[in-house]
């Protein structure tokens, strides 16, 4: 199986066996825009996805994957992603995401480190052409 299909694997086993941790995939409609979501520890990629996407498994980092399909023909957007991640305490982290393209498939991944228990509130906007939306979540990041 290509790296790939273990990162896909890996999405799907996480979302179904830990969702006491975390919520599952999560999608919201964004103009002409289905904006899927996920947040979850590192720990939860396999080595070689982690390093071929140049994550660092550890159990204080946490991986955001957002994807952004056309809401009509359910086809991959190329956008341009920007953020922060801001604490319970106030402290920003801005959010530099990588664009991976695998056959039709196109996501957005980006790391964030985090201490058991912390909450993060997650303010992305999205752009392409004229449209920009905003992406707004939040999630507790647990230590495994």
């Amino acid at each position: 199986m290509k790296a790939s299909g273990y990162f896909a694997l890996t999405i799907s086993l996480f979302a179904m066996l830990c969702s006491w941790q975390i919520s599952a995939e999560q999608m919201k409609k964004l103009g002409s825009w289905d904006v899927h979501y996920i947040a979850f520890p590192a720990t939860f990629l396999t080595p070689e996805v982690a390093l071929k996407n140049g994550i660092q498994r550890s159990k204080f980092n946490g991986v955001v994957n957002i994807s952004v399909l056309d809401t009509t023909s359910q086809q991959a957007q190329q956008v341009a992603l920007s953020g922060v991640a801001k604490d319970l305490v106030g402290r920003q982290r801005k959010l530099d995401f990588k664009q991976v393209t695998e056959g039709d498939a196109v996501y957005y991944l980006v790391t964030i480190p985090y201490q058991n228990e912390q909450l993060y509130n997650f303010t992305i906007d999205i752009r392409h052409g004229n449209q920009q939306q905003k992406l707004k979540f939040s999630h507790t990041f647990f230590v495994d």
